[in-house]
């Protein structure tokens, strides 16, 4: 009687998971029939793309920028940390390429796994701030330009960058504790759990809400004070414009939908906690599509610096010049210990080819000596 009380409960339990689409392995509840293989293609076809046109432009960036820090440009800091950022990613772009390629399967390790999934949550958070930290400069520059004049230097952006890429850092340590390889999968914990839920919840807040309010609030000052202002040009205005424009729409573009569905899956498992699996089945090809929007944001921010710069193609080429420079300089100083060495190793040559003909000369010399002294003896002994 309570073998088949067990097994009636058993087919219960199983008849449960199945209706769910999920079965229970170790406690832990795994969602069955992910579609991974519907977001394959888009997935690699996006991430090769992104490294392929973003690898480049960031490096460009990064080296056109380090003129302007030496200008003692604030913003100059904010879009070269902005890049290095954004390289960091792009640099663990292969691994989650092969990572799909073997549909969904890591095969490099668990260490390996939580150090990728860390870039990729600190590169999104700290991106985010980064764009807001452009914005509040903009805004304290026009608003505040009399009060904020010697303040705003490059030894202040450096301390506010590093400030927050610490805090990015240690929020997300916590990555480096957790369980990352949920049946083979990385970072993907399907479904999700409470305590990743209330991540979310925290994410979508302080990572969304709080720096899309100050980006809109600036931003929307900046509109006001460039329009009323008479003393900045035509082609200023635009400038500032076009810059937070562009401020906002990467902003929406790359980080709203995926925060969107962070939500969403989070609202839904706490109504459904123990009937998730087939929501986040018919969800998943969103929130994938989604992802690759927050991955493009490793090709929109060099964009902002084009729209920083008051003349691209003059840094361009007197970044191209200053190069060149260097390098025919190094070239030069190559050349000329070159050449001191051919000189000094023909002049070592050539003292050694006088003391040869030196000991030469003193060697035929001897023997003429001998010969004379020996000649001068030889009537000596005939007599």
């Amino acid at each position: 009687m309570s073998i088949r009380n067990e097994n009636n409960s058993w087919e219960k339990i199983m008849g449960d998971n199945a209706s769910c689409n999920s079965i229970e392995r170790d406690n832990i509840t795994i969602c069955l029939d992910i579609p991974y293989k519907d977001s394959k293609i888009l997935l690699i076809a996006v991430y090769s793309i992104v490294f392929a046109i973003g690898l480049p432009a960031n490096c460009l960036t990064s080296l056109l920028t380090l003129a302007q820090i030496r200008r003692n440009n604030a913003i100059a800091i904010y879009i070269f940390s902005l890049s290095l950022c954004d390289l960091m990613y792009l640099s663990t772009l292969p691994i989650w390429i092969i990572y799909v390629q073997q549909d969904h399967q890591w095969t490099m390790g668990e260490q390996v796994c939580r150090l990728t999934g860390f870039i990729f949550f600190c590169n999104i958070y700290i991106s985010i701030l980064l764009l807001c930290c452009i914005s509040m400069d903009r805004y304290v520059a026009l608003v505040y330009a009399l009060e904020s004049r010697g303040r705003r230097g490059r030894k202040k952006a450096i301390i506010i960058v590093c400030f927050l890429v610490a805090v990015v850092a240690v929020i997300h340590s916590p990555i480096f504790k957790m369980t990352s390889l949920h049946n083979k999968n990385c970072f993907e914990t399907l479904p999700l759990d409470k305590t990743l839920a209330s991540f979310s919840f925290a994410r979508f807040l302080f990572g969304f809400v709080i720096p899309f309010t100050i980006l809109i609030f600036t931003n929307y000052k900046i509109f006001q004070r460039t329009k009323t202002s008479d003393s900045v040009t035509c082609h200023q205005k635009a400038k500032v414009k076009y810059l937070a424009i562009a401020i906002i729409v990467i902003f929406l573009m790359c980080f709203a939908p995926y925060h969107v569905v962070l939500l969403i899956r989070a609202i839904y498992f706490m109504f459904h906690q123990d009937c998730s699996c087939s929501f986040e089945k018919s969800i998943y090809s969103v929130f994938t599509g989604f992802l690759c929007l927050s991955t493009a944001n490793g090709i929109a921010d060099p964009i902002i610096y084009v729209l920083t710069s008051e003349n691209v193609r003059k840094d361009f080429y007197r970044s191209l010049r200053r190069w060149k420079s260097n390098s025919s300089r190094l070239n030069s100083s190559i050349n000329h210990k070159t050449d001191s060495s051919k000189l000094k190793r023909q002049k070592e040559s050539q003292e050694g080819v006088l003391r040869e003909e030196n000991r030469e000369t003193s060697s035929s010399s001897h023997v003429q000596e001998t010969i004379c002294s020996h000649n001068s003896q030889d009537p000596e002994g005939g007599s």
